[in-house]
């Protein structure tokens, strides 16, 4: 099961940004930023903001995680 709060919070971190910067981008609360990285599950227009502003397909983690039979 994908933990994508899990996910974001490591590239996150990777490139280094601030809490408040991507609060700023996501015009937001901090707080909410934090939300974020605790989440489980993500609405798909937020993770796509978030994938944009940095510069990452955070989607890609569930199309690996799909199985598809046929």
């Amino acid at each position: 099961m994908i933990h994508i709060g899990n996910i974001i919070k490591k590239q996150f971190d990777a490139q280094g940004c601030s809490v408040s910067w991507l609060a700023k981008e996501l015009c937001c609360d901090r707080t909410n930023i934090y939300s974020i990285f605790k989440r489980e599950s993500i609405d798909t227009r937020l993770l796509k903001k978030i994938s944009v502003i940095l510069n990452h397909d955070f989607f890609k983690y569930y199309s690996h995680d799909i199985n598809i039979k046929e």
